[in-house]
C-alpha cells in the first residue's frame, strides 16, 4: 500500500506537468487545424460551382480576422487583472489558515506560492500592457484611422 501511494504522488505531478500541457496544445492545434480545412473545403466547393468569382475577396470573408493592437493590449491588462486578483487572494487563503491554525504547514506554504507565482504573472501582464501601450501608441493610432477611413468609405 505504501508503494501505490508514493508512485500516485509522482504520478500525478509528472501529469499535471507534463500530460496535461500537452494535451492543451495538441487540442488548440486540432482547433486550428480543422478550421483551416473547413475554410479550404467551402473555398473549393465555392471555386466549383463559379470558378469566375473573386478568390481573394472570398478569402477575406471567410478567414478570421485579426486582433488589433488595442484589443491585444487589452487582452493582456485583463489577464492581469484576473492573475492579479486569483494570487491576492491564494496569499490572503494561506495567511488565513496560518493565522486559524489546524492546517498542515505544507498547505499553507503551497497556497502562498501560488498566490505569489500568481501575482508575479499579474504584474508581468501589467508591465507588458503598458509598456505595449506606450510603444504601440503611433501604430494603435493609425490602426483606428485606418478603421475610421474604412468604415467611411462603405
Amino acid at each position: 500500500m505504501i508503494v501505490l501511494d508514493h508512485l500516485v504522488n509522482m504520478l500525478v505531478p509528472i501529469a499535471c506537468g507534463c500530460v496535461l500541457p500537452i494535451m492543451i496544445i495538441w487540442f488548440i492545434i486540432r482547433k486550428k487545424m480543422n478550421d483551416t480545412n473547413q475554410r479550404t473545403q467551402i473555398l473549393l466547393a465555392a471555386i466549383e460551382k463559379n470558378p469566375e468569382m473573386d478568390v481573394e475577396e472570398l478569402m477575406d470573408k471567410i478567414s478570421p480576422k485579426k486582433k488589433m493592437l488595442k484589443e491585444k493590449l487589452l487582452t493582456k491588462l485583463l489577464w492581469g487583472c484576473i492573475t492579479v486578483s486569483l494570487g491576492i487572494v491564494l496569499i490572503g487563503l494561506g495567511a488565513g489558515l496560518g493565522l486559524v491554525g489546524g492546517y498542515d504547514s505544507s498547505d499553507i506554504l503551497t497556497a502562498t506560492c501560488f498566490g505569489c507565482i500568481l501575482t508575479a504573472i499579474g504584474i508581468a501582464f501589467f508591465i507588458s500592457y503598458y509598456v505595449g501601450k506606450k510603444m504601440l501608441a503611433k501604430e494603435i493610432e493609425a490602426e483606428e484611422q485606418l478603421l475610421t477611413s474604412q468604415a467611411e468609405s462603405k
